[in-house]
C-alpha cells in the first residue's frame, strides 16, 4: 500500500508539474505577444519595432528622393556619400558613439537576400568578424515594408553593432542603418530603435 501511494503521489507531482510548465510558458507567450503587438513578425529580437511619428522636439532627416527619418537633439548630420543622410551623435573627444543613416537602394538588395546581402557589404567595405544576430523580413514600417538585420563587426577602431533595414513603399526603396560602439550599445539601443521606427523609404 505503501508503495501504491507513493507511485500515486509521484504521478500527481508530475501531473502538477506538467500543469505549472504549460501555466509559465502559455503566460509568457502571452506577454511577448502583449508587448509586440498582434504581429508575430514583430517578436523577439524586432519587438521594438513599432512605426510611429517622431517624438516632440526631434528633427527629420530627408533625402532627396523622399526618404526620411528622425534624430533626437544634440544629434548632429556629417557629410558622408552623396544622396545619403547621416546624423551622429559625438562623445567628449569628438569621436561618433551613435550613427544613423539613410541611403537610396544601390545594387542587387532585395527583401529576400538582405540577410546575406548587408554583412558582404560590410566585408566589402573593410568590416572584419561580421556575424547576424538576428534578421527578419515583411516589417512593417510607417510607409512600406522592409527587411532588417541586426549584426556585429569590428573596423580598425572598435566593435560595431548595426541595425540594418531594407525598407519599400510604392514609390522607393531606400536603407536605413543605426549603429553603435557594442560597448554603448545598451546606452543607445532604445535611441536608435525609434529613429529606425520612424522611418519611411
Amino acid at each position: 500500500m505503501r508503495g501504491a501511494r507513493a507511485i500515486a503521489s509521484l504521478a500527481a507531482l508530475s501531473l502538477a508539474a506538467a500543469v505549472l510548465i504549460a501555466a509559465v510558458t502559455g503566460c509568457g507567450g502571452g506577454q511577448s505577444s502583449h508587448r509586440s503587438g498582434s504581429d508575430p513578425r514583430r517578436s523577439g529580437a524586432f519587438a521594438w519595432l513599432r512605426p510611429a511619428p517622431p517624438p516632440a522636439g526631434w528633427k527629420i532627416a530627408r533625402l532627396a528622393g523622399g526618404a526620411a527619418f528622425a534624430y533626437p537633439p544634440g544629434w548632429r548630420p556629417i557629410k558622408t556619400d552623396p544622396g545619403t543622410a547621416t546624423e551622429v551623435r559625438l562623445d567628449g573627444r569628438g569621436r561618433i558613439d551613435g550613427y544613423l543613416n539613410s541611403t537610396p537602394k544601390q545594387g542587387s538588395e532585395t527583401a529576400a537576400n538582405w540577410r546575406r546581402f548587408r554583412p558582404e557589404h560590410n566585408r566589402g567595405e573593410g568590416d572584419m568578424s561580421e556575424r547576424v544576430v538576428a534578421s527578419s523580413t515583411a516589417l512593417n514600417f510607417r510607409s512600406g515594408r522592409g527587411a532588417c538585420v541586426i549584426d556585429d563587426y569590428r573596423t580598425s577602431k572598435a566593435s560595431y553593432r548595426e541595425i540594418a533595414c531594407l525598407v519599400s513603399s510604392p514609390n522607393s526603396t531606400a536603407v536605413m542603418v543605426a549603429a553603435a560602439p557594442k560597448a554603448l550599445w545598451n546606452r543607445r539601443a532604445a535611441t536608435l530603435e525609434r529613429a529606425v521606427s520612424s522611418f519611411s523609404p
